[in-house]
C-alpha cells in the first residue's frame, strides 16, 4: 500500500546526481516529517532530474535549467501537500 503524500525524486545516476537527490530528499523528510507518506529516489537515466508530488511535477531540471535550492523545494513541496503550512525562516525573503 502506497502511503500518501508521495514525493519522487527523479534523478540521472548517470550524471552523478545521487548525493544531491539524497540531499534534496534530505531536506523534504526534515521539514515534512510528520506529514509525508513517502520520498523516493528514482534512479533514471538522460539528463532527468525531476521532483514530484503524487505524481505532480513540481520541478523539472529540463524546464528551469537549474537545480532548486533548498528554500524553492520546501515552498513548490509545502505549496502541493499542505499549503497553509508556515516555513518560517524558509518563507522569509531575503
Amino acid at each position: 500500500m502506497t502511503r500518501t503524500p508521495r514525493i519522487e525524486i527523479r534523478y540521472c545516476y548517470q550524471c552523478r546526481w545521487t548525493a544531491r537527490a539524497a540531499w534534496m530528499a534530505q531536506e523534504v523528510l526534515t521539514t515534512f516529517t510528520d506529514t509525508l507518506g513517502e520520498v523516493a529516489l528514482v534512479p533514471v537515466t538522460g539528463g532527468t532530474f525531476e521532483i514530484r508530488a503524487d505524481g505532480r511535477l513540481l520541478w523539472a531540471l529540463a524546464e528551469k535549467d537549474r537545480f532548486p535550492q533548498p528554500k524553492e523545494l520546501k515552498q513548490r513541496v509545502r505549496d502541493a501537500i499542505d499549503p497553509a503550512r508556515d516555513l518560517g525562516h524558509a518563507d522569509r525573503e531575503e
